[in-house]
């Protein structure tokens, strides 16, 4: 049983080495006007898949996300933020 676990764990290690690695995004953003506003900035962004951080910032008008760009993407992102009332756009 033994050789059996250790062949399988084996066998995902490359699965997990594959993975991509995490990419950030950061998203110049329009329509926050109040304290308030980056905080559904950062909840619509944390509902997309594969996101795993999303800090806004109200005086600069940024989000910056860190996501798995194998389950979420950059258009993804700024899809979530304008479907919330602030729409965005990403920087190159």
């Amino acid at each position: 049983m033994r050789r059996r676990l250790a062949a399988s764990i084996s066998l995902m290690l490359p699965l997990a080495a594959m993975a991509a690695s995490p990419q950030t995004a950061v998203l110049d953003m329009q329509n926050m006007t109040c304290g308030l506003c980056p905080i559904t900035v950062k909840k619509s962004l944390e509902k997309v898949p594969g996101v795993t951080d999303a800090k806004v910032d109200f005086d600069k008008k940024t989000a910056t996300v860190k996501f798995d760009a194998d389950k979420g993407s950059t258009a993804a992102l700024v899809k979530a933020t304008t479907e919330a009332g602030f729409p965005s756009t990403a920087r190159k």
